[in-house]
């Protein structure tokens, strides 16, 4: 947690974008969110031409939409510091204006959450969750940081 789901029509996102956007998402959340780098997963999914619809007419090509699931307990700026950074920073590394990248930010309480085989934490109980993990699980996650 959290997870980042993009989705945009098939090829308009290139490998080396995918690995930019994934880079980028995932520092703009350890900085805003201050959780660590290896809570954060982003998955691209490609739609094909014409199953997007706006308005009951079809989307244009070049439009991108990222829903961002997030423990819930982070203040309304740090939400407000996530969408702006997201829209403005995935839209530069895609080369799309800001009005082309749609985010939405979605709460989870971490009690409704299991990674690693372990109910995640409240925000702010990351380094005692992460302490009561197996030590080659926290070998391998450290390894992430």
């Amino acid at each position: 947690m959290p997870t980042y789901t993009c989705w945009s029509e098939s090829g308009l996102v290139g490998p080396e974008q995918k690995q930019a956007v994934a880079t980028a998402l995932t520092e703009i959340h350890h900085e805003v969110a201050v959780a660590p780098r290896y809570f954060v997963q982003v998955l691209f999914t490609e739609l094909v031409p014409g199953s997007v619809f706006l308005a009951g007419q079809p989307a244009t090509r070049g439009h991108v939409w990222i829903r961002a699931d997030i423990r819930a307990g982070r203040t309304v700026e740090q939400k407000r510091a996530l969408l702006e950074r997201i829209t403005v920073e995935v839209g530069a590394i895609l080369g799309l204006p800001p009005e082309e990248v749609w985010v939405y930010v979605c709460d989870i309480p971490g009690s409704s959450i299991a990674e690693h085989g372990r109910v995640l934490p409240e925000p702010g109980g990351e380094d005692a969750w992460f302490d009561a993990l197996p030590p080659d699980l926290q070998e391998r996650l450290a390894a992430l940081r």
